[in-house]
C-alpha cells in the first residue's frame, strides 16, 4: 500500500567472492603439493522457457516473454516488487508521498550506474517516464502513465513526480515494465540493444533459441552470483522435460506438462517448487461482437465450463480456480468460483433466452501448453450447449499483431500474468472490448480512495466483472519450477513478470 512515509533504503553494495580450490597430499616419508588452481570457477545457469522474446524493447511490446529475461536483470526500476508483493527500493534509495497522495519525490541511488558508466540521474528518469507519453509504445504502459501529469528533476538525484489525481496502483506499476528507468543514449537501439542499469547485460541473442546474460562487470549494487545465464526456448515441453532430466538445463522456469513432474520426483537431482503466479489464464471474450454484447450469452458461456474438471484435465489439478480478475498473492482476491458456476442445463436456458441457440464462434489462441490444452476442453464444453466452435491455433507473436493488437477474434484463452491488472478492464480499446461504465467508478473510487479502503472497495469491483461475465477466468497459472538441487534462490510464487536472477546462486 502507499503511504505518506518515507521508505529506507537497502545497502546494495557488495563485492563478488573468487573461489580457489588447493589440494594437500600428506605422504608417509614425503611431502607432494598439487598445484593451486587460481582461476575462479564460472557460475553458469541454463533456463527452459517456453516464449521467446520478439524484441529487446520492454516498452515495444506486451509480451511477458520480454521482462522474464529482461526486468531487474537487464533492466530497473525506481522500486521492485519483491517475492511476497512488497515494494523495495531499487534506484531510489527511499521516497516520500505529499498528505494528498499526488506528488511523489524519489531519491535516487548515488552510486547507480548504467551498463555504459553513465550515472543514473534524475534526467534519466523524466527522459524515461515522458517518451511513454510522446513515442509509440505498448498501450498497456500508456494506460498506466496517463494518471502521471509532471515529471521533474529536482537535482541530479531527486525526482519528483505529480499524478493527476491519487492512485493506489501507480507505484505497483513502476516496479514493473512501465517503470524501466533507460540510458537516453541508447535509446535509438533498445529493439536489439539493451540499455540498462541491471546486474547483467545482453551478451548474445540466438533468435529462435535462445538469450544469453552475463554478469555487468561495471555493476553498482551487490554483484550477481551467476556469471553468465542462458533462456533456452522450447516449443516442445517434452523436449524441455528431456533437456533437464539429461542435465542440459539447471531450471525449468515453469513447468509445461503437469503431468509430467512426477519424473522429477527424486530429490536427490532436483527440487520441484510449487506457488501461485500473478497469470489469470482467460478464456476472452470479444465483448464488441454482437453476440457477446449479451450478458446472458456471456454467462451462458461461463456456466458451460467445469473449470474444475477442465482444471483437471488441462493442467493436471495444479492451479487455483479463481472466479475473477484476481489472484491468491492479490490483497483483495476472494473465490468467486460460485458465480456463474458449472450448469450446463442454465447456459442452455440463457442461450434460448437470449435467442442465441445457433451460435457459432472461433476460438483463436497462441500455440502455448495451457492454451491449446484449454481449447479443445472449452471447444467440447460449448458444443455441448449447442455453440459452435472453430479453434485456431496461432503462434505467439501473430496472436499478439492479430488478436490482442487487431482485436480479431471472438474468444481466446492467453494468461494475462502482469501483477494487478484490473485496468485493463476500464480501457474500452483494448481487446476485450468491455464497456462498463459502473465498473470503470467502481474501479476508480479503489485506485483513488483512501489507501485503507482499497481492499473492500477492489473487492466490490473484481465482483461486478464476475457477475458482468466480462471475461471467463479458467485459473490461475502455478508456479511450477524445476531445479537441479544444486541451485537455491528461486522464490516459491512469482509475484512479478520477471524470472529475477538477483536471488539465485550454486550451492
Amino acid at each position: 500500500m502507499l503511504s505518506s512515509t518515507t521508505v529506507a533504503a537497502v545497502p546494495r553494495r557488495g563485492w563478488r567472492w573468487a573461489a580457489m580450490f588447493v589440494t594437500f597430499a600428506l605422504l608417509t616419508g614425503c611431502v607432494a603439493q598439487s598445484p593451486i588452481n587460481t582461476t575462479p570457477q564460472a557460475h553458469t545457469l541454463a533456463v527452459g522457457a517456453t516464449l521467446e522474446p520478439p524484441t529487446m524493447n520492454p516498452s515495444a511490446s506486451p509480451a511477458a516473454s520480454i521482462p522474464q529475461v529482461l526486468l531487474y536483470n537487464v533492466y530497473e526500476t525506481l522500486v521492485k516488487m519483491n517475492a511476497e508483493g512488497k515494494l523495495t527500493p531499487l534506484l531510489a534509495q527511499a521516497w516520500d508521498v505529499s498528505p494528498d497522495r499526488t506528488v511523489y519525490t524519489f531519491r535516487l541511488n548515488p552510486a547507480a550506474r548504467f551498463a555504459s558508466g553513465t550515472p543514473v540521474t534524475a534526467q534519466a528518469v523524466v527522459t524515461s517516464f515522458n517518451r511513454i507519453k510522446t513515442e509509440n509504445v505498448a498501450p498497456p504502459l500508456v494506460e498506466q502513465m496517463k494518471v502521471v501529469k509532471s515529471t521533474e528533476a529536482v537535482d541530479e538525484h531527486t525526482v519528483k513526480v505529480t499524478l493527476s489525481r491519487p492512485s493506489n496502483l501507480w507505484l505497483y506499476d513502476i516496479s514493473s515494465t512501465a517503470g524501466i528507468i533507460y540510458d537516453p543514449s541508447g535509446l535509438a537501439t533498445l529493439d536489439t540493444v539493451p540499455a540498462g542499469s541491471g546486474p547483467f547485460v545482453l551478451q548474445k541473442w540466438n533468435k529462435g533459441q535462445s538469450v544469453v546474460l552475463a554478469a555487468s562487470q561495471g555493476y553498482w549494487g551487490t554483484p550477481p552470483r551467476l556469471d553468465e545465464v542462458t533462456f533456452r526456448y522450447f516449443l516442445d515441453a517434452s523436449a524441455m522435460n528431456a533437456a533437464m532430466l539429461s542435465g542440459d538445463l539447471d531450471v525449468i522456469s515453469n513447468l509445461q506438462a503437469p503431468d509430467a513432474i512426477d519424473q522429477f520426483a527424486d530429490t536427490t537431482r532436483y527440487t520441484v517448487i510449487e506457488g501461485t503466479t500473478t497469470g489469470e489464464v482467460v478464456l476472452a471474450l470479444n465483448n464488441a461482437r454482437s453476440a457477446l454484447k449479451d450478458v446472458r450469452v456471456r454467462r451462458a458461456i461461463s456456466m458451460a465450463i467445469d473449470k474444475k474438471a477442465l482444471l483437471d484435465n488441462v493442467w493436471n489439478g495444479k492451479g487455483t480456480l479463481i472466479g475473477s480478475m484476481a489472484v491468491p498473492t492479490d490483497p483483495w482476491y476472494e473465490d468467486l468460483t460460485s458465480i456463474n458456476a458449472y450448469d450446463a442445463a442454465k447456459a442452455k436456458e440463457l442461450l434460448a433466452d437470449a435467442k442465441a441457440t445457433n451460435l457459432s464462434l472461433k476460438l483463436r489462441v497462441p500455440t502455448t501448453a495451457y492454451a491449446t490444452k484449454s481449447a479443445q476442453f472449452v471447444e467440447s464444453a460449448l458444443r455441448q450447449v449447442g455453440v459452435k466452435v472453430t479453434v485456431e491455433e496461432l503462434d505467439f507473436n501473430t496472436w499478439v499483431e492479430d488478436v490482442h493488437n487487431g482485436g480479431n477474434y471472438d474468444m481466446s484463452i492467453v494468461a494475462h500474468v502482469e501483477a494487478r491488472d484490473l485496468r485493463r478492464f476500464t480501457d474500452s480499446s483494448y481487446y476485450f472490448h468491455y464497456d462498463n461504465p459502473d465498473y470503470d467508478k467502481e474501479f476508480e473510487a479503489a485506485d483513488e480512495g483512501p489507501t485503507d479502503k482499497l481492499v473492500p472497495l477492489m473487492r466490490t469491483a473484481v465482483r461486478t466483472l464476475a457477475e458482468d461475465a466480462a471475461a471467463v477466468w479458467l485459473f490461475d497459472l502455478p508456479n511450477l519450477v524445476i531445479t537441479k538441487n544444486t541451485v537455491t534462490g528461486v522464490p516459491e510464487n512469482a509475484a512479478t513478470l520477471s524470472f529475477d536472477l538477483t536471488t539465485i546462486a550454486h550451492r
